[in-house]
């Protein structure tokens, strides 16, 4: 019963902490163009009013429309329950978690897809396109990055593998998967959470057709997936879980703030590329993190 209570407790906490990390990014991204900006409980208001809304739904659609964002929810919970939060450790942990943490995320991509593909409109086709398109590099980058932690801890769990070795690694490491977040996230350069143009949009464009408590759950789900690839890059290249609890917690919270930070001051900052030129970016974090892997494989006297 003590195991059951805490992992309701740590999916409650992540689920809670969720939508913080957007209305952060949009306070930085209003206070350098010189902004008041929305409150960073926005999105905490903006999900309670679509929760009492009705769903609104095509005659073309089939009930996919509304499990498929909705399975891709529970992946991503099941997803933040695998990860480990310093030392205080995993809700869900075991042997090669990690190999079920990169298909739970790949599943939530999935089943957000196939939604925006069960109403036939071919915007949300050419989003969910854009989407997997993006996905076959960013998904190749994160899995070198999750190997590379692998060959440092010769493990291939989470729990153990989440223990940076410093050295030019780490750096390596930290840039891969800052590109990756920005990409699984659409994020600029790859898109802009806040465009109102269809012919430019990825992950917006795939909720176009979503109302009510499915839209809730898509934005939720798109805040705990960004909560979820921002504590991975801070255990990924900070020694959080070697701290003691206190000093980790504040080190992982300092840290996901800081991440958060940088996300805001880059859309502040740069533009969006042009679908033409993401590959190459897509390939620039791959490389990076293939690095990280050849430092980690020399290090270890392979």
């Amino acid at each position: 019963m003590t195991t059951a209570l805490d992992i309701l407790a740590r999916l409650a906490l992540w689920l809670l902490l969720a939508p913080l990390l957007p209305g952060l990014i949009n306070r930085v991204k209003a206070w350098v163009a010189g902004r008041r900006g929305p409150p960073i409980g926005q999105l905490y208001y903006d999900l309670a009013r679509l929760w009492r809304k009705g769903v609104v739904l095509s005659t073309a659609v089939s009930p996919g429309h509304v499990t498929g964002p909705a399975i891709a929810w529970v992946a991503l919970a099941g997803a933040a329950l695998l990860l480990p939060v310093g030392p205080a450790g995993a809700g869900l942990a075991f042997r090669g978690d990690a190999l079920l943490f990169v298909y739970l995320l790949a599943m939530a991509r999935f089943c957000t897809a196939t939604g925006a593909l069960d109403t036939g409109s071919a915007l949300a086709g050419m989003g969910a396109a854009r989407e997997v398109s993006y996905a076959v590099l960013a998904e190749a980058a994160l899995i070198t990055a999750l190997l590379t932690l692998g060959l440092q801890t010769s493990s291939v769990s989470l729990a153990r593998m989440l223990t940076p070795a410093p050295g030019a690694g780490a750096a390596l490491l930290a840039a891969g998967l800052f590109t990756v977040l920005l990409a699984e996230n659409c994020r600029v350069p790859f898109d802009d959470p806040n465009t109102h143009l269809e012919l430019t949009m990825i992950h917006e464009v795939m909720a176009l057709d979503h109302s009510g408590p499915p839209l809730a759950v898509i934005l939720h789900g798109a805040a705990l997936k960004l909560l979820i690839f921002a504590v991975l890059l801070a255990q990924a290249v900070l020694p959080i879980g070697q701290l003691p609890p206190l000093a980790a917690a504040g080190t992982l919270a300092g840290a996901v703030l800081g991440i958060a930070v940088s996300v805001g001051l880059t859309e502040s900052l740069l533009a969006r590329l042009a679908f033409r030129r993401t590959p190459l970016l897509l390939t620039t974090a791959f490389l990076l993190c293939l690095f990280a892997l050849l430092a980690a494989w020399k290090g270890t006297g392979g």
